[in-house]
């Protein structure tokens, strides 16, 4: 961690200047596997804690959230549960992929991003933001750029003036192997500007 906030503040005027603001960036984690990857689904398009109150509301309508648990619940206590119509799909694909072992969750630790990505986007559901996160809080990767990501596109167009993703990923370039990092220091700023905290 520490060597990556080294790189970054030497690399590039605006990291120092967000260092010596805020600090050293919150780096969050969660733990890899199924709960998570519902997790995530759920939370795209909406706030964190629309997501978290819906992930409650299934663990305790079904007691656990699990492949074989989620796959055999109907779409109707789904939706009870405030899941939307297609993300009651993309749930109950995931649960597929693991049950019939398209999808080998323990084995995506040992794997190289580009094959984590390769293997999840197979997934109904589940798309490049989602894999971003996932690649950046449970698997610690840590040459991420989630550029489907809102919060990081606004404060790059904010902080650099870039209005073209292109402009933003050949920007990024200066940032590598350490792009997860420089998206930490981002989110920060973003959150601070707005007086939020970091959930996750």
């Amino acid at each position: 961690m520490q060597e990556a906030i080294a790189f970054l503040v030497e690399r590039d005027a605006v990291f120092k200047q967000l260092h010596t603001q805020y600090g050293n960036p919150n780096v969050p984690t969660r733990p890899e596997g199924f709960e998570t990857l519902c997790k995530l689904i759920l939370e795209q398009q909406v706030s964190l804690e629309s997501a978290r109150a819906c992930y409650v509301k299934i663990e305790n309508t079904l007691g656990h959230v699990a492949p074989e648990i989620i796959a055999a619940a109907s779409e109707e206590t789904l939706r009870s549960c405030g899941v939307s119509r297609q993300k009651t799909t993309y749930l109950k694909a995931l649960s597929e992929a693991v049950l019939n072992r398209h999808l080998v969750l323990e084995s995506l630790a040992q794997k190289h991003p580009d094959d984590v990505r390769n293997e999840l986007i197979q997934v109904k559901g589940i798309g490049h933001w989602t894999i971003d996160v996932y690649l950046m809080f449970s698997l610690q990767s840590p040459d991420i750029l989630p550029i489907g990501d809102i919060a990081l596109v606004n404060t790059i167009k904010e902080l650099y003036g870039c209005h073209d993703k292109n402009e933003m990923l050949a920007l990024a370039e200066n940032w590598k192997p350490y792009r997860s990092m420089a998206t930490y220091f981002l989110w920060h700023h973003y959150l601070q500007k707005r007086n939020r905290k970091f959930i996750y």
